[in-house]
């Protein structure tokens, strides 16, 4: 599925393919911008001087929405819906709406399955109103995956749900009609790089033998390397995707257009996609994965990752895609779906370091949602509608990261999302200066007033009930009498939480660093190297404090490489594990210090010019017998 801030700046999270269910090569490429060359320096050129230029003007304008809409739905739904994840009784593992390519089915054998797909249990309606009662604010549909088969009823192509199915309904109208009646913003994800139907689009290197799929035929960049093969993507692209996209602006009207697989066409293929669709919509707003390069990127927003466990912070508007299980379309035989608790922490998660989140499911080949996905569906609408004024209109959080959870701020409000709630009733903030007029629990209607004392100038310390009110996310209200003030250093706990001190929030010194994707166990920072690149995180406590410390990494290339950890008095040159595989937890034992500020360093301490390793994070685990930050 997935090949995956501001309209301006570097996509620096690269897509690594992925571990577990889904661990299925050419599922996800590493990179998905263009390598742009010469000859798309004049698109580019042309681009700037001109069109989009022009097009960014109303940038702020068409993004006002978005921004306030902070979770949608995307759905993936299609003719790979139909064989669930399976294929002549084989199980096909990872993405299932890869069916296609994975198991190389000819068009004409896929057009068999086509005649197949009557989904009569679908209703628009429902699917709406599943999102709305969730507290989606969007919602995002595939009306044309990368198999090239139209979800909707079109005239340029007759390999669409009308023509080829006995269903003989267009659900993407039905879809728009009930988006517009219950104020759902709504929009398509068009595959417009990948066309495994048709002869003269990039993927299917088995019945065509083309470019741009697995067989690589040509070269990743293909059309450097074969120019000469350029005029039939072109061809594609020209009376097919252009087309079929106008047919989807003018037919439907949509909010947002949703793309993927950009370095599967030259750059300037891709400019000419979304110069078609300013031309013919100026309004919509279109995700960053359809034309940037590694230097510039000429979307809306930003997108990450897919499947995430984890965020990286970066600048500007973007956007991660998690899905219910590991899968984005319907496979009976994946199983792995995560609790509502995950998509609940995810969302506060997203929205303190200024994201949205597009939640996927994958519905049945009949229309109906699998139960499993409605119970999550179900388990976050009732908390997010209780708790929604600390996730809309909130904005990216200021503060240091707590342990126990994340916060997110909206004007002289600050609120905590509490995930590990204290056990004895006291709850540490490090990091406002500003004070505070009251606290009280967001679903308290009495608002009761919560004890707060000032510990230092940027340490609380929040007197909460015992009894955790919200195990998914209890959330506590902070009126300040002024605007923010912060002091960016992390206050750790010195008691019962763990200190999750994440690569991805760490600060880097050197050159050469790449990022994880942000999945699980893939949330890490990698091209550790040489010995004058090091992390750092800056560190208080108000007490004197004993942690265990444990780093987890995944391992490098380096067998004879050597890391050291410093903080305070502690310091340590440590081997690398043994271990050659999945994700190391070195344990380098026990340290003491003083009630202080201090920094926490990892530096390469051997290196050859080859990866140490890809770190994940530091762990500071407080240690009987604990002291007080009274």
């Amino acid at each position: 599925m997935k090949y995956c801030k501001s309209a301006f700046l570097l996509l620096s999270m690269l897509l690594n393919a992925g571990y577990g269910y889904s661990q299925v090569a050419g599922d996800e490429d590493k990179e998905m911008f263009n390598q742009a060359k010469l000859r798309d320096e004049g698109a580019i050129k042309e681009a700037k001087n001109g069109w989009w230029t022009a097009s960014m003007t109303e940038h702020e304008a068409r993004m006002k929405w978005w921004r306030a809409a902070k979770f949608g739905m995307f759905v993936h739904w299609g003719i790979y819906s139909i064989p669930e994840g399976e294929w002549k009784g084989k199980v096909v593992n990872g993405y299932a709406e890869h069916l296609m390519r994975k198991e190389k089915i000819s068009r004409a054998d896929y057009l068999n399955l086509a005649h197949e797909f009557n989904p009569l249990k679908f209703n628009a309606e429902e699917w709406i109103l599943d999102a709305k009662k969730a507290g989606m604010n969007y919602f995002i549909i595939t009306a044309k995956h990368h198999d090239g088969f139209a979800m909707f009823d079109s005239k340029v192509s007759d390999f669409d749900v009308m023509d080829q199915t006995p269903f003989k309904r267009d659900p993407m109208a039905e879809l728009a009609v009930a988006a517009k009646k219950h104020g759902m913003k709504f929009g398509f994800y068009y595959s417009h790089a990948f066309d495994w139907e048709h002869p003269d689009a990039p993927g299917n290197d088995w019945e065509y033998k083309n470019p741009g799929g697995d067989q690589l035929i040509g070269g990743a960049n293909w059309f450097d390397q074969h120019p000469e093969w350029l005029p039939k993507a072109q061809r594609y692209v020209e009376e097919k995707a252009i087309p079929q996209l106008k047919e989807l602006i003018n037919k439907y009207h949509p909010d947002i257009l949703w793309f993927d697989t950009p370095h599967k066409l030259p750059f300037s293929e891709n400019l000419k996609i979304l110069h078609a669709i300013r031309e013919t919509d100026p309004n919509i707003v279109v995700n960053g994965r359809l034309a940037r390069t590694a230097a510039m990127n000429f979307g809306d927003y930003q997108n990450t990752g897919d499947r995430p466990a984890e965020f990286r912070t970066v600048a500007g508007d973007w956007e991660a895609i998690p899905t219910t299980n590991e899968s984005y379309g319907y496979s009976k035989h994946d199983n792995s779906h995560k609790s509502a608790q995950f998509f609940i922490r995810l969302l506060a998660n997203s929205s303190s370091r200024g994201g949205n989140l597009l939640m996927n499911i994958g519905p049945k080949a009949d229309g109906s949602f699998d139960q499993k996905d409605q119970r999550i569906l179900d388990s976050i609408g009732p908390w997010l509608h209780k708790n929604k004024s600390s996730i809309f209109g909130s904005n990216r959080s200021t503060l240091p990261i707590p342990a126990w959870g994340v916060t997110t701020q909206k004007g002289q409000r600050i609120y905590l999302h509490v995930f590990d709630w204290p056990k004895d009733g006291e709850l540490l903030l490090g990091g406002l200066k500003t004070q505070v007029k009251q606290a009280y629990l967001l679903n308290d209607p009495a608002k009761k007033k919560l004890p707060v004392k000032r510990l230092g100038p940027a340490v609380l310390r929040i007197a909460v009930p015992e009894i955790c009110p919200d195990p998914a996310d209890a959330v506590i209200v902070l009126e300040l009498n002024a605007a923010v003030s912060v002091d960016p250093i992390r206050l750790l706990a010195n008691k019962e939480m763990s200190n999750r001190l994440l690569a991805f929030d760490a600060t880097l010194h050197g050159k050469g660093f790449g990022f994880g994707d942000g999945k699980t166990d893939r949330y890490f920072v990698d091209g550790l190297k040489s010995e004058d690149q090091f992390f750092t995180w800056n560190v208080k406590t108000l007490a004197k404090a004993r942690y265990q410390v444990i780093v987890k990494y995944l391992p490098g290339a380096d067998p004879e490489g050597r890391y050291r950890v410093e903080l305070g008095s502690f310091n340590m040159e440590v081997p690398l594990a043994s271990q050659k595989t999945g994700v190391v937890s070195q344990d380098l034992g026990k340290i003491e210090f003083p009630a202080g500020t201090y920094q926490l360093r990892l530096s390469a301490a051997k290196a050859q010019g080859i990866e140490l390793m890809k770190l994940l994070e530091v762990q500071l685990i407080p240690l009987p017998p604990y002291s007080f930050n009274k």
